[in-house]
């Protein structure tokens, strides 16, 4: 398998995660109290929004360089 198809086929699978997910999802644990044995922490959710149009260019850009490949 050329390089080149292997990139083409990365790129369509990348594009396809970031239009169904959207974004990225991660937590954050923060230490608010602590006084000897009793400590109250602080859990966040926060979210890396991906545009459709990034998964969009990555899912395109991916099927020309599976088709460029097939055709050499």
């Amino acid at each position: 398998m050329r390089s080149g198809t292997l990139i083409g086929i990365l790129l369509i699978v990348a594009g396809v995660l970031a239009l169904v997910y959207q974004g990225i999802t991660y937590t954050t644990r923060e230490n608010v109290f602590k006084l000897g044995p009793i400590e109250a922490n602080k859990e966040t959710r926060k979210t890396i929004p991906l545009p459709p149009v990034i998964g969009g260019v990555a899912l395109v850009a991916g099927i020309a360089l599976v088709v460029a490949g097939g055709r050499k």
